[in-house]
């Protein structure tokens, strides 16, 4: 649908480059339009969607999940007037002014924008990774590496970086053993993270090695190996293998339009954000393939905000939004986890939303309404995203439907007896029959018609 005004400016993508550039330009009165994405380019909220804990970004000393980071700044955006769609753009004209920006859902037009797409973890492209995609082969060892199937488990993990070091770090709060697969003899992760590897004993790195195919009968049981120096093969018996292997520039959108370096990022002035065209700028991954961290992206979307409102005010250009409150308003924060025993006790069959394998086992024997569960995992970014897209649909079926959320961490056989293998999950059962399982993140029409359709 097409919009009749002009926007100040637009954001397209999100991550800690677009939300600080919402973050700037709402308190510049800008009103920006966000386009967080939704399936292309990775998760709404960037890389740091999927991971654990960020340990050097200023004012956490002790640390803070890449999630609940990114969902702190998408918060404070909206609070500055921020105006976001988790929607993905599909194309971008800048050949006009204003500018065009299309989403499956809407048309805008904008006199200034911001680029923060980011970029897209790589595949290996193994011979049999789509059969075994999700059933063994993971990119989000955050997003799936607590499912039970894991537990216990001897898993691998493919890459030299700081992630891949990350990433098997974390699976050993998981796994018996990980195996990690660096491809020449030395990791190019950060002194400190190489250091937190090597020492740690349920680590083993195997150097010059090479993934040559996955194999089992329907879900992973091992996987074969090369030494690239010896041509040697062999075969390690794990259940789960992520990959940790770099990532791709997400600027396809602007292929032609932009100018782009030989691999993809966008190409920005020495020292500055600014792109080849006038009024476009580029802040985080999308242009940053030296340093790529998220104090970086932050900045330089602090940069592409104030830069932006220069150049719409020296045009004369701005038009003001200014702030209907003071703009200190809390935030809303969820509620802390409960114990079983105060979930126990406020249990009530009437309300729509619960948490818990207790309240999932009372629903399960006791409702007649259609019951949707969603299954989570500690810090993972697609349950974060899913999260207020499956939370405005509920509220549409307010009183006709039961909805509970399990967090697979707190209540293992739950996520055992129902089979999950990977977050998030949701699964639609009715008199006690599974009728339908859905992983990842959908849209919400796709949430609201499996629900209508089982009414």
């Amino acid at each position: 649908m097409s919009n009749p005004t002009v926007e100040n400016l637009v954001i397209i993508g999100s991550g800690p480059a677009g939300y600080t550039a919402a973050i700037y330009a709402g308190r510049a009165n800008l009103k920006p339009v966000v386009f967080e994405g939704f399936e292309v380019g990775g998760l709404p909220g960037g890389q740091l969607m999927t991971t654990t804990e960020v340990e050097n970004f200023p004012g956490f000393p002790a640390g803070i999940t890449g999630p609940e980071l990114m969902d702190n700044m998408k918060a404070q955006a909206e609070r500055w007037g921020a105006e976001l769609y988790t929607e993905d753009v599909i194309s971008v004209d800048l050949s006009q002014r204003p500018f065009i920006v299309r989403s499956s859902e809407r048309e805008v037009k904008a006199h200034s924008i911001v680029i923060a797409t980011g970029a897209t973890a790589k595949r290996l492209g193994l011979p049999t990774e789509q059969l075994f995609w999700s059933r063994g082969i993971s990119a989000c060892a955050i997003c799936d590496g607590a499912v039970p199937m894991f537990k216990g488990a001897e898993l691998a993990v493919i890459g030299a970086g700081d992630s891949a070091a990350e990433e098997s770090i974390y699976l050993t709060k998981y796994a018996s053993k990980v195996n990690l697969l660096v491809r020449s003899d030395q990791m190019r992760a950060s002194k400190a993270m190489q250091d937190r590897v090597l020492s740690n004993p349920k680590i083993e790195v195997h150097w010059h090695t090479e993934a040559v195919d996955v194999f089992g009968d329907g879900e992973m049981a091992g996987l074969k190996v090369r030494n690239n120096q010896t041509g040697s093969e062999g075969q390690l018996d794990v259940k789960g293998l992520f990959y940790a292997i770099g990532h791709s520039p997400n600027t396809a959108l602007f292929e032609g339009q932009l100018e782009l370096d030989e691999v993809g990022y966008v190409m920005t002035k020495n020292g500055s954000v600014e792109t080849s065209v006038e009024g476009v700028f580029a802040g985080g991954d999308v242009q940053d393939h030296e340093f790529r961290q998220a104090i970086t992206a932050a900045g330089s979307g602090c940069m592409a905000a104030m830069l932006a409102e220069r150049w719409l005010s020296a045009r004369n250009l701005i038009t003001e939004f200014h702030q209907s409150g003071t703009g200190v308003d809390e935030l809303a924060t969820d509620s802390a986890n409960r114990t079983e025993v105060e979930v126990t006790v406020d249990f009530n069959l009437v309300v729509t939303r619960h948490e818990g394998g207790y309240a999932l086992r009372k629903l399960f024997h006791e409702s007649d309404r259609l019951i949707i569960v969603k299954y989570i995992s500690p810090g993972c970014g697609p349950c974060h995203t899913l999260k207020p897209i499956l939370n405005k649909v509920i509220d549409e079926f307010e009183g006709k439907v039961h909805f509970v959320e399990i967090d697979i961490e707190q209540d293992r056989d739950i996520a055992e007896n129902a089979n999950i293998i990977g977050t998030p999950t949701v699964q639609f059962f009715k008199d006690k029959e599974l009728l339908q399982e859905v992983k990842g993140v959908k849209q919400k029409s796709e949430y609201r018609e499996m629900i209508e359709s089982y009414l």
